[in-house]
């Protein structure tokens, strides 16, 4: 009676002609499982549980990484071809739909301005104040962001102090005429800058001028009908303002703050529990897009880009200048390969320090956000994942100089001679005269 292998094969052996062909065939599927994961990740025998995932983003340069990841393979190349890149209307089209995720048809995550994962982890701003858990992964960039103000100030030629704008804004209301700035999102980054440049000058934001909110591509529509007086936006709306004649840029933030924190690459809670491997690929490609990013030699391909109709859609001019370090502020002032720049990986760029994040909870408590003595800490240490970035890190080979020795980059100066130490924010909040808390 002849004897047959659960193989189908007689005798229980293998010739020697299936055994070469066996081997051929795993030959090829190692070759191609390389071609799709890194080294690293393929070494450890497993790549991510999904290969999805849905990615919000407004239409900004500091969403470059996002949009370089997925036009040039890098989250295929790390196990993640399937991920979505979405263009939202506005930052609370953002909100919602992370609130939603996308078993809701929403998204997991999100280029996003870095206090909204945790006003919304926190339900600060969500529907009946419902938390919706979020991690940061990585910073996606430092400076990059601007103020500009309207025409008719032109004369004014405002920058850095904003004291010479007060008289002028005083004026405007005493004729009868509303003054008003804008800003993208309520507690969010922009409101943030506008409110600090504003009261530096003596300007209340919120009893001397009216904050209003306005999405990021309608700023220069808005200006141009004059309904507000400056705003505060990333790139390209700046300078796109200065070519359509409506108004000129007072100052990059990173002259109020050199080098400080703007975006962030974050994901709902939930996906990155869920999905472990899939996140850990995801800011991966992230990391390694924002490396390519940095590359001077890819900036003006990297405003090409941008300015393509599923990105910013935006005349390439509009883009370019700024990408490339050079700052015309329209007033006659041009800075070439500007310090403040906007950088995505030289200087920590990508790493999301814990320390920045207390500075802009502390801001949001100033203005009444959160209430007074808000447990900052204890919130960064369940949203701000920066052991993920460091693992990360290591398995991209990030070199030692690139990765922080501490989750704090320690005390911060601003413009105006300010200290934040993250050690102490109730001094700083002390410090600051114009605030809607008691510190």
């Amino acid at each position: 009676m002849t004897k047959t292998t659960k193989r189908g094969q007689t005798g229980g052996k293998i010739s020697r002609r299936e055994l070469i062909k066996a081997s051929a065939g795993t030959a090829a599927l190692l070759a191609a499982a390389k071609l799709n994961f890194p080294a690293g990740a393929f070494a450890q025998g497993a790549g991510p549980e999904v290969t999805a995932a849905k990615l919000g983003f407004i239409a900004l340069t500091d969403a470059t990484p996002l949009f370089v990841a997925k036009e040039k393979g890098i989250f295929a190349k790390y196990g993640m071809p399937d991920v979505e890149v979405q263009k939202q209307a506005s930052w609370g089209t953002t909100r919602d739909n992370l609130v939603l995720g996308s078993e809701g048809n929403g998204i997991d995550g999100a280029h996003i301005l870095t206090p909204m994962p945790y006003l919304i982890s926190s339900g600060k701003v969500t529907q009946n104040n419902v938390p919706t858990p979020m991690y940061i992964l990585a910073r996606l960039n430092l400076n990059g962001q601007c103020i500009s103000v309207a025409k008719e100030y032109a004369n004014l030629k405002i920058g850095v102090d904003t004291k010479p704008f007060k008289p002028a804004l005083e004026a405007k209301k005493a004729s009868g005429k509303s003054v008003k700035a804008a800003m993208t999102f309520p507690g969010g980054t922009h409101d943030l800058w506008i409110r600090y440049w504003l009261a530096a000058g003596g300007i209340d934001p919120d009893k001397d001028i009216e904050t209003i909110v306005v999405p990021p591509a309608q700023m220069v529509a808005n200006m141009k009908v004059g309904t507000m007086d400056a705003f505060c936006v990333c790139e390209p709306w700046n300078l796109q303002l200065i070519h359509q004649d409506i108004g000129y840029t007072a100052l990059t933030t990173g002259e109020l703050w050199d080098k400080h924190p703007e975006k962030s690459f974050g994901l709902r809670a939930a996906y990155v529990d869920k999905y472990p491997k899939a996140a850990k690929a995801l800011l991966m490609a992230v990391m390694e897009a924002q490396q390519w990013c940095e590359n001077v030699d890819n900036r003006r391909e990297a405003a090409e880009i941008c300015s393509k109709r599923q990105w910013i859609n935006v005349p390439v001019e509009d883009v370019t200048d700024r990408m490339l370090g050079k700052f015309d502020y329209g007033t006659g002032r041009v800075v070439e390969n500007s310090p403040q720049q906007m950088r995505f990986w030289k200087d920590h760029a990508s790493y999301p320090f814990q320390s920045h994040d207390l500075w802009f909870i502390t801001e949001d408590i100033r203005w009444g956000k959160y209430e007074a003595g808000y447990d900052a800490k204890s919130l960064i240490a369940k949203v701000n994942r920066e052991d993920l970035w460091r693992e990360a890190a290591k398995d991209l080979g990030v070199s030692a100089a690139d990765i922080p020795a501490s989750k704090s980059r320690g005390k911060e100066t601003f413009f105006d001679g300010k200290v934040f130490d993250p050690e102490n924010p109730s001094a700083y909040l002390k410090s600051l005269s114009i605030k809607r808390v008691d510190a």
